[in-house]
């Protein structure tokens, strides 16, 4: 049974580090393991070695292993071991050089292009796709001929052209991460572009990072090798891993042994590489396996219907929005170039809760997330202005910017995963205080237990060290509420705020809001297809229908007498006012897709009342002061309900 907010989740354990999580894979130790010995193997040789590189002992030719020289010598009386040592430090000189171009590239336009989208995606998509085109290793022996030797110049080139395959992969995820709410939760709080990839997309991508990376340096091992082993790298007699096994080749009838300290070290450093990725791949999906500790379904809300806030503002819709803290002006919005919002207005005061209604499908959503410039799928906002606070958001980027999180706040109807899972509470906090307050970590972190407690989290300190995953759902609604306020705004945009959460939780975060409210002054605006929500927290309802507002009222008028069809039937279907043993009423039919939309009453189809001029586009109206309808009969409503 899901336990009320109200009590302290329960404690699980902390997720290991990735590297733990490898290190305890053999595969993962072991190839690790070889790589590090390598590596300080080869940055070590003249310690571990009597001999050079270049010394001949010509009175010990192709002789096998002896105490004097550990893996025997070659041709020439070189020692084999010094050789292969010195000889290593080029192939990760290589390496080196080949994986810094490769990541620099590929993490880079990777992210961009995945993130930004637009012209800078089309234009890496397409150079991407032209590299992929050129055949790399004539590439590299083409530069190998212009710079005779220079394996640099080669493995830079190389790494240019293995950029590619990084750029896709890194690409996709991307476009499938910054969908993530947490990440419009990070724009919604203000931070900029940077910020988000580098803390909270790129962190998500490590694993994937080094998989690639350690692929592609098992296949630049091998390159590398290969043009020493036809001598276009290091040129005799300076010693190559390549170089080893050519010399092996041609003495392989008289000393096969050569072919066992020239051949091995290699074969094992690729199989390394490539174990490393499997297990770096492993280890970063059970790092993300599902925690037990998963957020609540959700249930049949029951939330008062009877309660009207007290002192309750009323603001003219109509009005020309100069006292408003937030005026929607004829807002259009489009996603793949089909209309799903056309002309919505309404008008929010300062201090002032509006709730907007609909079933889903109506666009309530949407216009929410079009107020922040966050229209997902790629939309657009087509026409019209927001303005705040006498700014217009649509037409200023920078201004957009600027109001998010301290200006305007959002909060989603799903607080998992609106928080990023890679990160703790307080860190996540500490982010958004310190880009508003311009704090140190020492203030921010006391403004995050200040946060949580305003949001009626017993032990802040403790839930600061928790992830995500570590909270019920209700918990994780008052930590995603909490985030919203780090930058104190004036407005609050609340998207089905207690959707996902059981009946009891479901009241405490509505108190909470209210609470809230009365405490700092913001307005708010909530998106719900819950009645109880409205008449427990607003002080006026917006009606959505297909995309288009069809009422506007203060509630308890729009309670007591609805002027539009459809509202009529929602409040009739409100279960909240069902009688024992009666059937519920329904409204017949579904909410039309943007693309069926009629030219005339989009609710006509669904409507008892429609007649002849309902087939011709239907405006909003003023039947009453401070009442808007967009319903050819709300005049005749309005004299039916008051005869």
């Amino acid at each position: 049974m899901k336990q009320p907010t109200t009590s302290s989740a329960p404690r699980s354990r902390n997720r290991r580090p990735l590297i733990r999580r490898v290190l305890v894979r053999p595969a993962g130790a072991l190839s690790l393991g070889w790589l590090v010995l390598l590596t300080v193997a080869t940055l070590a040789a003249p310690l571990l070695t009597t001999h050079g590189p270049l010394d001949q002992d010509l009175g010990h030719v192709l002789s096998g292993p002896t105490a004097d020289h550990l893996l025997g010598t070659d041709n020439l009386g070189r020692d084999l071991l010094s050789r292969l040592l010195f000889g290593g430090r080029s192939t990760l000189l290589a390496v080196g050089e080949s994986l810094a171009v490769f990541l620099a590239i590929g993490v880079t336009l990777g992210l961009a292009s995945g993130f930004l989208g637009g012209w800078v995606d089309w234009l890496t998509v397409r150079t991407a796709d032209l590299l992929f085109a050129l055949p790399g290793i004539v590439i590299v022996l083409v530069v190998l001929s212009v710079f005779p030797g220079n394996l640099h110049a080669a493995m830079i080139t190389f790494g240019v052209l293995g950029s590619p395959g990084i750029i896709r992969i890194l690409r996709s995820q991307t476009l499938g991460i910054r969908e993530e709410l947490y990440v419009a939760a990070a724009k919604v709080a203000g931070l900029t572009r940077q910020q988000i990839l580098r803390r909270h997309i790129l962190p998500r991508l490590i694993s994937t990072v080094i998989v690639q990376a350690a692929l592609f340096a098992a296949i630049v091992v091998t390159i590398q090798a290969g043009l020493g082993f036809l001598g276009l790298g290091a040129q005799p007699p300076n010693p190559s891993w390549g170089g080893l096994v050519a010399d092996a080749s041609q003495a392989l009838d008289r000393a096969p042994w050569m072919l066992v300290p020239s051949g091995i070290p290699l074969v094992l450093t690729v199989l390394a590489l490539g174990l490393l990725g499997d297990a770096v791949r492993d280890a970063a999906t059970e790092g993300w396996s599902v925690s037990r500790m998963t957020a609540p379904t959700a249930a049949q809300r029951t939330v008062r219907d009877d309660h009207r806030p007290a002192g309750a503002v009323t603001t003219n819709s109509t009005q020309s929005g100069t006292s408003a803290l937030l005026s929607v002006r004829n807002l259009s919005i489009d996603i793949g170039g089909v209309p799903v919002v056309q002309e919505v207005s309404f008008d929010i005061a300062p201090g002032e809760t509006v709730g907007v209604v609909g079933e889903s499908g109506c666009g309530k959503s949407v216009t929410s997330l079009g107020i922040l410039g966050l229209v997902p799928g790629g939309g657009r906002v087509a026409q019209g202005q927001v303005l705040f606070d006498g700014t217009d958001l649509v037409a200023s980027a920078a201004a957009l910017t600027q109001v998010r999180g301290s200006g305007i706040a959002y909060v989603s109807q799903e607080p998992m995963v609106a928080l990023d899972p890679m990160f703790t509470v307080g860190r996540q906090l500490g982010e958004a205080v310190r880009r508003h307050e311009r704090c140190d970590r020492r203030e921010a972190r006391g403004r995050v237990t200040e946060l949580l407690d305003m949001v009626n989290i017993p032990d802040p300190a403790a839930v600061a060290r928790r992830h995500p995953h570590q909270l019920s759902g209700g918990m994780a609604q008052r930590v995603a509420i909490a985030l919203a306020l780090a930058g104190r705004p004036e407005l609050l945009i609340a998207d089905e705020p207690t959707t996902a959460l059981d009946v009891t939780v479901q009241a405490e975060i509505l108190t909470l809001l209210r609470s809230l409210q009365a405490d700092t002054g913001m307005a708010v605006l909530i998106v719900t297809h819950d009645w109880g929500v409205v008449a427990d927290l607003c002080h006026r309802a917006v009606v959505m229908y297909a995309g288009q507002v069809v009422e506007a009222a203060d509630v308890a008028e729009m309670f007591a007498q609805p002027l539009h069809p459809y509202t009529a039937g929602l409040l009739a279907a409100n279960p909240h006012r069902a009688r024992e043993g009666e059937p519920l009423p329904t409204i017949p039919g579904t909410v039309p897709a943007p693309r069926d939309w009629p030219s005339g009453c989009r609710f006509a189809a669904r409507c008892e009342l429609a007649d002849d001029r309902c087939t011709e586009p239907v405006t909003l109206t003023v039947p009453a002061p401070d009442r808007l309808s967009r319903c050819v009969r709300s005049q005749q409503l309005l004299e039916e309900g008051t005869s």
